[in-house]
This record gives C-alpha cells, sequence and structure tokens, in this order.
C-alpha cells in the first residue's frame, strides 16, 4: 500500500450535485480537508476573493495546500468539478481505488462519462428550473428538459446493462468492475431526480445503483456537506415542496437579474 502525505486541502463548497461531486470523491479517498462553505444563496461566489480561486465564480474548488515531496511549500488552486475529481485522483488515489492507470482502456472511459455527465447529464438536468424555480411555468421548457433528463437516464440504463453481462457481484458500474469517478459525478445528479420532477424509479438498474451508492457510508458523508443533505425530505410532501422551490427561487431570480443588469 503506497504511504500518502497528510493533506492540507480547503474546499470551497456548497450543497449541490456539483459541490458534493466533491466532497464525496475527497471521503471516498479518506483525504484531509477543511472545509469552507460558500453562501450561494448570498452570492458569495461572486466575491473578489473567490473569484482569484474561480474566475468562473462557481463552485466547487479547492486550493492544495500540501506541501512537495521535497517539503517545499506549495498552492494549487482547481476550479470545474470534473477537474478537481481528476486531479485528486492523479495525485491521491495511487491505487486507482476511484479510477484506472493512466492510459487504459477503462481510464479513458472514465473520463469518456466524466465529460459526457459534464457536458450532458448535468446542464440539461439543472435546465429544470423551468419546472422547479421559473416564475413562469412555460411548458415548452418543462416537457424539453426533462424529456431530455429521461433520455440521459436511459443512456445510462443501457451502459448499466451493458456492464451487467461482466461485471462482479457488487456491480454493475459504468466502468469496469468497481465505482469510480464517473459514477460518483452521474451519481450526483441522477440523485437530485426528484428536484427535476423525473421519477427514477422506472430505471430499474439505474434505481439500484442509485441505492448502492447511497448505502456506502462515505458518501453519506460527503452528501452532508457543507450541511445536512435534505432536499428528498422536504420534497416528499406538497408543504415542504412549495416551502423549498419559494425559498431557493428567490435567490436564484435574484443572482440572475444582477448577472443580467452586469452582462446583459
Amino acid at each position: 500500500m503506497a504511504t500518502l502525505p497528510q493533506t492540507d486541502i480547503v474546499l470551497y463548497t456548497s450543497g449541490t450535485p456539483n459541490g458534493q461531486k466533491a466532497s464525496i470523491t475527497l471521503e471516498e479517498l479518506g483525504l484531509h480537508y477543511d472545509l469552507k462553505n460558500i453562501e450561494i444563496s448570498k452570492n458569495v461566489q461572486k466575491e473578489s476573493w473567490f473569484l482569484k480561486i474561480n474566475p468562473n465564480g462557481r463552485i466547487p474548488a479547492i486550493v492544495d495546500r500540501t506541501p512537495a515531496s521535497n517539503g517545499r511549500a506549495k498552492e494549487k488552486r482547481i476550479f470545474e468539478s470534473g477537474a478537481l475529481m481528476l486531479y485528486l485522483c492523479q495525485k491521491y488515489d495511487p491505487e486507482n481505488r476511484l479510477n484506472y492507470t493512466f492510459d487504459t482502456d477503462e481510464y479513458w472511459e472514465v473520463v469518456e462519462w466524466l465529460i459526457w455527465m459534464q457536458s450532458g447529464l448535468g446542464p440539461m438536468q439543472a435546465s429544470n428550473h423551468f419546472y422547479r424555480y421559473a416564475p413562469e411555468k412555460i411548458e415548452y421548457g418543462i416537457k424539453r428538459y426533462q424529456t431530455e433528463t429521461k433520455r440521459l437516464y436511459q443512456v445510462l440504463e443501457d451502459r448499466l446493462a451493458e456492464q451487467a453481462e461482466t461485471d462482479g457481484a457488487d456491480g454493475p458500474w459504468i466502468v469496469g468492475d468497481r465505482m469510480t469517478i464517473a459514477d460518483i459525478a452521474n451519481f450526483c445528479w441522477v440523485n437530485w431526480a426528484e428536484w427535476a420532477g423525473v421519477d427514477v424509479k422506472s430505471f430499474k438498474l439505474l434505481n439500484q445503483w442509485l441505492d448502492r451508492i447511497n448505502e456506502r457510508p462515505a458518501v453519506k458523508r460527503g452528501l452532508d456537506v457543507p450541511e445536512p443533505f435534505t432536499m428528498k425530505e422536504k420534497l416528499k410532501s406538497k408543504e415542504g415542496e412549495e416551502e423549498y422551490a419559494k425559498h431557493h427561487s428567490q435567490w436564484v431570480m435574484k443572482g440572475q437579474e444582477a448577472d443580467q443588469k452586469k452582462h446583459g
């Protein structure tokens, strides 16, 4: 077993699908990190000090202050959740617990499914803003993005069915014979299916995959960073759903208005 340095990482995050990708990866790898809760409802991510870490003004981001192998102090910022996950595996996962050896077929498949999530599933499911927050309920927008989210869930369902033919008893997984950052990245969005108004239970293998990942202790810890993950519980009742939507839509729309004034 490789000996890893005591990590000195600062995680800047909030309780969103993208933020949970970072915290779950850190927890699964057992890395030490300090937590900075970025209150996106107050637009903290747009403050000048944070823009020096992520010029795009989004979470998550990390600053890795772990000393170099020669003991020299250093600081490395990483923003964008996909880049962050790849960085953590490259630097601190020599046994490939969450990835595969660089340049193997499995490594590039992990990259494929990670980028597929970043460019497809994440943006399309996030666009269910039309369903959850938009002040006007525009039927075209709601149907467009819920339908596309379901289509992408079917892509994952088909992939898991293909993997089930070769995976071990604890699978199937998106790539190979174990959970990787490809699974974590996609899980963190599928786990918010209720928010998008999509029923994941109609996708048998995907629902089982979701349950398997949710049962992992490190995942449970990562979901509760930086505060307890309560979305699923709140959306179980009509009253909770309305309260959740009202609270979040207020700051979402306020942030959108600020961006329109600055960039419109």
